[in-house]
């Protein structure tokens, strides 16, 4: 009895790799690329095709290891080109990720967007911004689900007309400065009454006229149009987020929620010192500052330390010490050294361990 060798059916290739699937003209083209790389070439920060793709060929089923036919290839794409054909479905194609990994890119993305819309909003009726905890809470109680393939500030904006349906929060003001001829100014002012914009100084100087104001962030296109269109002047935005009094950004206040932070106090400062302002801040690294701006500049109110050199006082910002103080400061306590903080620490460590046993 002759035997002949049978090519085993159901064997699966090329499995480790990330597939790429797009449905076109009722057939479906897949490519096989290296994992974690295809987000990183969609979004601009990897170059190289050959980085991506780990061959440019075209499937009808990467697992299986088939082949797409050349026939469906030119009536799909117009086309058998598969070099041309692999960069279109890389582009419009959609991702296939195990569990895991999806869960893991869903739940940053959820964050990203959280964090977009604290940043862009915050609470009129405590005139205080909204922490990324608070965010998120809201996020779920609406039931708010990520859409993996659109853009985080695109599902953050969408995502704040949706909150403004059922809880008391508004996007933050634009802090903008025009410059124009003193003919034209009339105008500029007529329209910011109509946009309701809040005026916070008018200052002129050699034939020109600046004004600084806050307008609501739908408007800055029409705003800018106006500006740079109607009256050749200059445009320029000085704020566009919310900022805590004292040592820190809001940024830094994202995991302590019960910690809020007022809005900016409206100042009735000339744009001359404005612009002392900024140069301050733009100053480089030659020019000294005395003994006291520094130790003013490098001062952590939170902590109640200050650092003579600014690296020292950034990395502080980061460390156990300062985010343990912070939240101390959310339940009204003194803040602890740097050595009470290490013991406070440890002591709740050894708390928490205790938890984990019945006695």
């Amino acid at each position: 009895m002759s035997r002949s060798l049978v090519q085993p059916i159901g064997q699966k290739r090329l499995t480790n790799v990330a597939v790429v699937r797009l449905k076109k003209h009722g057939m479906r083209f897949e490519i096989a690329c290296y994992p974690n790389t295809v987000l990183s070439w969609r979004s601009g920060v990897e170059k190289d095709i050959d980085e991506v793709l780990q061959s440019h060929t075209v499937y009808s089923n990467v697992s299986k290891g088939v082949l797409a036919k050349s026939k469906d290839l030119n009536a799909a794409f117009g086309t058998d080109d598969q070099s041309k054909i692999c960069l279109e479905i890389l582009k419009k194609g959609e991702l296939q990720v195990a569990g895991k990994e999806r869960e893991s890119i869903l739940s940053s993305q959820f964050r990203d967007i959280a964090t977009i819309v604290m940043q862009k909003t915050y609470n009129p009726e405590t005139q205080r911004p909204y922490t990324i905890s608070m965010i998120e809470r809201l996020m779920k109680e609406i039931h708010f689900a990520v859409d993996p393939n659109s853009t985080s500030k695109k599902q953050a904006l969408e995502l704040i007309q949706e909150l403004q349906k059922l809880f008391p929060i508004k996007r933050c003001p634009l802090r903008i400065r025009v410059a124009a001829p003193e003919e034209e100014v009339a105008a500029l002012l007529e329209k910011l009454n109509v946009w309701k914009a809040n005026i916070v100084s008018k200052e002129g100087s050699a034939g020109q006229l600046s004004v600084v104001f806050e307008l609501e962030p739908g408007l800055y296109k029409d705003c800018h149009d106006f500006v740079m269109n109607n009256m050749h002047g200059r445009f320029e935005v000085l704020a566009h987020s919310l900022y805590v009094d004292g040592d820190t950004q809001v940024e830094q206040y994202n995991d302590y929620e019960d910690m809020p932070a007022p809005l900016p106090k409206e100042t009735h400062e000339s744009v001359l010192e404005l612009n002392d302002k900024l140069q301050k801040q733009t100053i480089s690294s030659s020019s000294t500052p005395t003994e006291g701006q520094q130790q003013k500049q490098n001062k952590c109110n939170t902590c109640n330390v200050s650092f003579e050199d600014a690296k020292l006082y950034r990395e502080h910002h980061k460390s156990e010490w300062h985010k343990h103080n912070m939240k101390r400061k959310t339940r009204q306590l003194p803040p602890l050294t740097e050595e009470e903080c290490m013991a406070d620490m440890e002591l709740g460590d050894s708390k928490s361990d205790l938890k984990d046993y019945s006695f």
